[in-house]
């Protein structure tokens, strides 16, 4: 059995290597307080989603076939959470029988799997009840085909052939085992047998079996019993351990796709009651160069502030460079966050947080943040930005997403302009999308110089008061990134009134 519920036509592995930027990428796009709002306390949910965020898909088709079953999801939460808790109960109980301190003989592996398998039966009883009672409310493929799978592979039928070959497991009334003579006249292929069908009185009356008794103290004859027992028993212990093995690895592969679905869920409730909006992105194929959104935000900001977050609107298809520059905490970098949380939400099979939103898949996400001042350093910042970036570079391939914040601000602007502009134009040579934050004016309006429509220009906006609106608009870099009214604001006067009470 099969739940295909994250795939078409494969269980997902979720035991993949992480990507080697992981831990920038959590850090640099803040996905902390997604995977915990997501996990929702539960850390094998948050394990499910750092991992399943991490295993992006590249073609369009199994990302809407996954969004197909978590729209199902969506409206059906309560099946959902029912569902995972069903696959979690069934895993607890295998987990709470123990085979014993022999646990390896093949009498005792038959016992524990018998006992097990019992155990699994029942909660595969429970799972077609739930699923035939709340088959109708499932749209998806995915939901579709594994609630008629249910049905027609746990049918009546078969649990009824179940129940009896475990009750015969028993062996209530004694096995029945044969074997053959070999050299030596010892004994060889064990093999457990059918005992056949008896009436009542030939159990009680028929004489015409042998028999012996082992004495009560005759331990080497027990032994020697023991052992028979195993051997005949060997085969028919492997293969009821497989059939427990299979059924127990089906309800892990449930718990972990439907817990992917609980925790989109566990998202989504959140953000619906900030007020924040959602939606189903469109994916393209690699090859289009598109990334369009309307309202896009931040969904880390909206989980950790109490006010609204302010949405943007860009239109960067056909655009594999954007450059994105204006006023100083003017929503830049939460713009940043914003596109790359969205790229990777959108190729793992979730919504995102955008009224609207479709961009083509990358076949990986980049970042290279401005990182603070480390005092165990051993080298300049700059050292330190041009490695980071070296590294990138034995890791990016083509049809990747780079998304860099204040990239070579360390040193002057015309050295970092220019170090920026090399980096920048050998990665669009060799296919690779870059969306870049900057001060740096030399850097931006060298690019806007050059008139080229393959640029997207957006610039923070700053109100006539020196308000910040949070909005980002297309236009061309400015030589300000007005500085002075961060000085107004800590200092409560702006520099032209310093200058007027300056003694001459």
């Amino acid at each position: 059995m099969k739940a295909f519920l994250m795939h078409r036509d494969e269980d997902v592995n979720l035991q993949l290597e992480l990507p080697a930027n992981e831990a920038a990428l959590t850090q640099d796009l803040e996905l902390n307080a997604i995977f915990a709002t997501m996990a929702a306390g539960d850390p094998f949910l948050f394990e499910v989603t750092k991992r399943a965020l991490f295993s992006s898909l590249r073609d369009p088709g199994a990302i809407v076939y996954r969004q197909r079953v978590l729209a199902d999801c969506l409206e059906n939460p309560s099946i959902v959470r029912e569902l995972y808790s069903l696959a979690g109960e069934a895993i607890k109980a295998d987990n709470s029988i123990w085979g014993g301190l022999s646990r390896d003989t093949p009498k005792s592996m038959l016992r524990s799997s018998v006992q097990k398998l019992e155990l699994l039966v029942g909660f595969l009883r429970r799972l077609r009840q739930v699923t035939d009672e709340h088959a109708a409310e499932f749209d998806s493929e995915g939901f579709t085909r594994f609630c008629a799978m249910l049905a027609e592979e746990l049918d009546d039928d078969y649990f009824d052939v179940v129940d009896a070959q475990l009750k015969e497991l028993k062996f209530r009334g004694g096995m029945l085992l044969s074997s053959q003579l070999s050299a030596g006249n010892k004994g060889s292929r064990y093999m457990l047998r059918q005992p056949p069908e008896q009436s009542w009185f030939e159990r009680v009356f028929d004489r015409s079996r042998y028999s012996f008794t082992i004495p009560d103290r005759d331990e080497n004859g027990f032994r020697a019993l023991g052992e028979l027992e195993d051997r005949g028993l060997n085969l028919v212990a492997n293969a009821l351990t497989q059939s427990r093995d299979h059924v127990l690895s089906f309800f892990v592969m449930l718990r972990t796709e439907v817990g992917f679905y609980l925790a989109c869920v566990n998202l989504h409730e959140r953000l619906a009651e900030r007020g924040q909006s959602t939606c189903f992105p469109v994916p393209l194929a690699s090859g289009e160069v598109a990334l369009s959104a309307q309202a896009l935000y931040d969904v880390g900001l909206t989980l950790t502030v109490d006010q609204q977050v302010v949405g943007n609107d860009v239109n960067a298809d056909g655009k594999p460079l954007v450059m994105i520059t204006g006023a100083n905490q003017g929503g830049k970098s939460t713009f940043l966050r914003s596109v790359g949380v969205a790229q990777l939400m959108t190729q793992c099979g979730m919504f995102v947080a955008a009224a609207s939103f479709h961009a083509s898949v990358c076949d990986g996400i980049f970042t290279h943040y401005r990182r603070e001042e480390d005092e165990s350093m051993e080298s300049g910042k700059l050292d330190e930005e041009l490695a980071r970036m070296s590294g990138i570079a034995d890791q990016i391939t083509p049809n990747c997403m780079l998304l860099c914040n204040e990239s070579f601000a360390a040193t002057n602007e015309r050295e970092g302009s220019e170090i920026a502009r090399q980096v920048v134009g050998a990665l669009l040579a060799e296919n690779i999308r870059v969306l870049f934050v900057t001060h740096m004016f030399d850097l931006a309006h060298g690019f806007y110089s050059q008139g080229l429509e393959t640029v997207l220009f957006l610039r923070a906006e700053r109100g006539s008061d020196g308000a910040r609106p949070f909005k980002l608009a297309e236009g061309r870099p400015l030589p300000t990134s007005y500085g002075e009214d961060a000085y107004a604001k800590v200092f409560g006067t702006t520099l032209d009134g310093l200058a007027a009470r300056s003694p001459a």
